[in-house]
């Protein structure tokens, strides 16, 4: 960052971390400094009685200050909470030299510093558990000020809870909203309940190609690169199906996968390019026996992060506890719509679509009408944990045909709080058939489908070796952390979402703010208030703004002459 776009924060802070340099203090000092305790662990356990915690080490990030005269008060911030912390001149500074308190703690140090402290625990007079510092050590020298949050008879204010800022700046949204860490350790705790529970079962975790030359697996839309090497594209994948099955061919029994995957589709509060998902393929087995496992594992997943199967989700509550809810689609359409759609064929369904106010177009089959009805007619209501199964053929080209419902397939949906959070198989493992089902998608594709699967005949190639019966199921992490961590949208619960590039600030140039009549010397003083626009910079009364230049000239020792007020009104009115 060049110094002319800092602000008066950012400036004063390059200027105290040269002072420290000049002192012979490396703001950035290499090495390790021992930890011995936590803040958590220092209030949750501390006894004055027992004077214990009397040699602790510690280090976190300064939060607040209370600089006094020859002893001062702080905040420190560590990964499990805040301290409070007492500084006294000549506890750190034993000898004559006391420069490390009168000038590096007192004047040097910023909210936002990151320090390490020795010392011991005590109970100050005001009844706050503290620790009494004996020494100090700078670890990380803070050069942009943290968002400020002030508190005043219970209301917060200059909270930093804009969501476009804190999932841009995720670090920064840990640091001042420490809250925030929670979903993501019981994010956390949610994967490893599920590899916990996968492991037991003695099911193998595996590992499948991200990048691969023919995408699968899903009706979805790709992302597309290119191996300069191989000359050749490739695809990120958008399921890893196709390959945990080809490993089912090859005489795994149960294996599964925690995965990211991309879909090249809209971003909505629901769906991120880049997503988590656990996939799952147990030979010998099908997707009834899968609806148990799901039942089962779910309910223990919710017990084991949130101590019960109960979740509040908004002002509603979800029970986790089995069993649950099983509809089939065609049920569940006629329950929510009226219609018994089962006998129709794809034109009686366009009718019955605009009859309910769905929005189709002619590129879609049958299997996409039916999905579109229900997406947008039932799934929203379906809050309890509830099995959508036996699915029509159109819409599952990878499942097999159901043994005893002719035009259906062996497939259920789990939809949780009006969303689907995993999606399940007896899976197809007749060759012949599944080409077939990949010419139909391919048909697809061609009338403008850019959803449809492609054929993949390597795919194919490891079928006609033979594959067994087997149960296939997918669960959708992100959305799964949404529901337990009562989280509004997707992008609470990933670190670093998909976010619109930001558009560039406008500057304007030295000669729009000149033109004004305001002297050379006067403008980079300006953009350094933060103005670098005119329009910006015209958007200001006139005595205010007088009173922030002389004050920022006194400020900072530019020693510029001063505008007179009339000068200031005339630049504004120009």
């Amino acid at each position: 960052m060049e110094d002319k776009h800092l602000s008066e924060q950012e400036a004063i802070r390059r200027e105290a971390l040269n002072e420290l340099r000049a002192l012979g203090i490396d703001p950035y000092p290499a090495g390790s400094f021992p930890v011995n305790t936590t803040t958590t662990e220092i209030l949750e356990n501390f006894n004055p009685k027992k004077e214990n915690f009397s040699d602790v080490s510690l280090a976190g990030r300064i939060m607040t200050r209370r600089i006094m005269g020859n002893a001062s008060f702080a905040e420190i911030q560590d990964e499990k909470g805040r301290i409070q912390i007492y500084v006294r001149r000549d506890d750190i500074c034993t000898g004559e030299d006391k420069t490390m308190y009168n000038t590096v703690f007192k004047k040097l140090l910023d909210i936002g510093d990151i320090i390490g402290v020795r010392g011991f625990v005590f109970v100050t007079k005001m009844g706050e558990t503290s620790i009494h510092v004996k020494e100090l050590v700078l670890l990380s020298k803070s050069l942009r000020p943290l968002p400020v949050v002030k508190e005043k008879e219970g209301k917060v204010y200059d909270s930093f809870s804009d969501p476009d800022q804190r999932y841009r700046q995720r670090y920064l949204d840990l640091i001042v909203n420490p809250h925030v860490k929670e979903v993501f350790i019981k994010r956390t705790g949610i994967i490893n309940s599920i590899r916990g529970f996968l492991d037991a079962r003695e099911y193998l975790e595996v590992e499948t190609p991200v990048l691969q030359p023919l995408y699968g697996g899903a009706a979805a839309k790709p992302f597309t690169t290119y191996h300069n090497k191989l000359d050749t594209r490739l695809y990120l994948r958008i399921a890893n199906e196709l390959y945990l099955k080809r490993l089912i061919v090859g005489g795994f029994e149960g294996v599964y996968e925690f995965s990211k995957d991309f879909r090249n589709e809209g971003m909505s509060r629901f769906h991120n390019p880049e997503f988590t998902m656990v996939e799952l393929y147990v030979a010998y087995r099908d997707y009834i026996w899968m609806m148990d496992l799901v039942e089962e594992m779910l309910e223990k997943v919710a017990v084991d992060v949130q101590g019960t199967t109960e979740v509040r989700v908004d002002d509603k509550v979800i029970s986790f506890k089995r069993p649950w809810k099983r509809y089939t689609m065609y049920e569940v359409i006629e329950e929510y719509t009226g219609f018994e759609i089962s006998q129709m064929d794809e034109q009686q369904l366009f009718s019955v679509a605009g009859d309910l106010g769905v929005e189709v177009d002619k590129t879609m089959g049958k299997g996409k009408i039916i999905d579109e009805i229900f997406g947008k007619k039932c799934e929203p209501y379906l809050v309890q944990p509830t099995f959508i199964t036996d699915y029509p053929l159109e819409m599952s080209p990878l499942a097999r045909k159901h043994r005893s419902k002719p035009g259906l397939v062996e497939r259920f949906e789990l939809i949780v709080n009006g969303k689907e959070l995993c999606n399940a198989f007896s899976e197809l493992n007749d060759p012949l058939d599944q080409r077939e089902r990949f010419i139909q998608q391919l048909k697809l594709g061609e009338r403008g489908d850019e959803e449809a699967m492609v054929l993949d005949e390597d795919f194919l190639k490891a079928l006609e070796f033979g594959m067994p019966p087997t149960a296939g199921l997918g669960i959708g992490i992100d959305r799964l952390v949404m529901i337990m961590t009562n989280s509004a949208s997707i992008q609470e619960v990933i670190f670093f979402p998909q976010m619109r590039p930001l558009k560039k600030e406008k500057e304007d140039d030295n000669a729009q703010f000149t033109a004004l009549g305001i002297p050379e010397e006067w403008v980079d003083v300006i953009r350094k208030m933060g103005y670098t626009t005119v329009e910006s910079f015209k958007n200001n009364k006139p005595g205010k703004l007088h009173n922030e230049l002389c004050g920022y000239n006194k400020k900072n020792k530019l020693g510029l002459q001063n505008p007179s007020p009339e000068e200031v009104k005339k630049w504004l009115e120009n």
